[in-house]
């Protein structure tokens, strides 16, 4: 009898933890992802900062799942779900759909940037989900020092020099913050027409505190901790225009050539492609066992699905991906072995935490809330047990360790990149390879 055939749509944090809980199931399991590494998002920051290179937060995924004889990985784009035949779509370098069969499907698409009805605002104010976002941030924002040090104007610094983050949530926090780092500590000496130090940094958001899924003692802290490192934070503000010569915040333009979205998030096409159920957010009504309304052979994940606890829908962090991706691969393990359906779902939540420039962190679980060196410490613990695989750990502590210590950054290159090249023969190979069955 033919093995069941396992798809899993995504190598992120959820669908890469749905993969590894997979390895000792009698199956064939096959991860498709449009890149070929494993990407740690929560330190993009670091990469757009120069505190870190692409290398140190993103792993090939063929490494990772290299003596896990059952996973075959697929470099490939899923371009749509036909439910009724059980399949997906791949798609190649030539733009040709490739129907691959499955017995099980598990969608792990993660999110992408939402400009809340304003999409013309992408093109001044990119996001980051991706290495390439997170690179191109770097390369911005260490353009703007070299641009100010060439102007011969210096009426003209003020404006290259400000630096406009948009959401003061987790990332735009982090951000802010490391910015702030960068450029009075790293940057302090390197230039001799212009002072690093007078750059601007303005972080704004409407809500009414930073970090809102904090406590507001822990918002406070982490805003006056922002506030001491230099940054201008503009609350219970919306943001109503963004160009190329920057923003207009309540009626105020601020003039500047780096602009940064780190505000709202939105889920992939994954409901357009099940034409399923979503929230308001549009993302993919579940199950309790995290299977779509009809189709028990279909399990949708982290940041694409819609799952509500204790009448409240689930955050979408990493913690919460990787425990849906275990427990997909869980209900799927005892349907292949044992013919038997498991429990609901239930999301255990370890706490939250983000850091706020040098040595300095909010925690909270539960009723324990945390802020300070301590919680930094926690944080850098924490983060690094995550990262893929212990070199990775290991390179990462001593870059963290010496530019703790020394000021000095892991990448400050400025690396403008090609375009695209066609895909080789071999990765065409790899998506025929996972073909229907005849």
């Amino acid at each position: 009898m033919a093995q069941p055939r396992i798809i899993i749509v995504g190598g992120g944090f959820g669908g890469l933890a749905a993969a590894k809980a997979l390895s000792r199931t009698p199956a064939r399991v096959i991860l498709i992802d449009r890149t070929n590494h494993h990407l740690f998002q929560p330190l993009l920051y670091q990469v757009a900062t120069a505190a870190l290179t692409p290398a140190q937060i993103g792993t090939p995924i063929r490494g990772i799942l290299r003596n896990q004889r059952n996973a075959t990985v697929v470099m490939g784009e899923v371009t749509g779900v036909d439910k009724e035949q059980k399949c997906v779509f791949v798609t190649n370098a030539d733009r040709s759909d490739v129907p691959v069969e499955y017995d099980y499907l598990i969608l792990a698409t993660g999110s992408t940037h939402s400009y809340f009805g304003h999409d013309e605002f992408e093109i001044f104010a990119p996001g980051m989900k991706s290495l390439a976002d997170a690179v191109a941030t770097r390369n911005k924002i260490l353009q703007a020092f070299e641009l100010a040090e060439a102007e011969e104007d210096p009426k003209r610094h003020r404006d290259l020099l400000t630096f406009v983050m948009v959401g003061a949530g987790p990332t735009g926090v982090e951000l802010a913050g490391a910015l702030a780092v960068l450029i009075r500590t790293t940057l302090r000496t390197d230039f001799r027409r212009i002072d690093p130090a007078s750059a601007r940094i303005v972080l704004a958001d409407r809500s009414p505190r930073v970090l809102t899924t904090f406590s507001e003692r822990l918002s406070q802290a982490a805003k006056r901790r922002l506030e001491n490192l230099g940054v201008e934070i503009r609350l219970g503000q919306s943001v109503e225009q963004i160009d190329d010569d920057g923003v207009v915040v309540a009626g105020e333009r601020i003039a500047s050539k780096t602009v940064i979205w780190t505000a709202g998030v939105a889920p992939s096409p994954a409901s357009k492609w099940l034409q399923a159920e979503t929230d308001r957010a549009g993302r993919v009504r579940v199950e309790s066992d995290l299977t779509v309304p009809g189709h028990p052979e279909i399990f949708v994940i982290g940041d694409t699905a819609s799952f509500e606890e204790k009448g409240r829908p689930l955050p979408g962090v990493a913690q919460v991906a990787m425990q849906q991706g275990r427990y997909a691969a869980r209900a799927i393990h005892r349907r292949v072995t044992a013919g038997s359906l498991l429990g609901p779902f239930s999301y255990f939540d370890k706490g939250n935490m983000a850091v706020v420039g040098k040595g300095f962190a909010v925690l909270q679980s539960g009723k324990v809330q945390v802020s300070g060196f301590g919680a930094w410490l926690t944080w850098a613990f924490v983060h690094l047990q995550f990262l893929a695989t212990s070199s990775l750990r290991l390179s990462v502590f001593l870059q963290w360790v010496w530019t703790y210590l020394s000021g000095q950054r892991g990448s400050r290159l400025i690396v403008s990149h090609h375009g695209p090249k066609p895909a080789t023969a071999a990765v065409e190979a790899d998506i025929r390879a996972a073909a229907p069955r005849k």
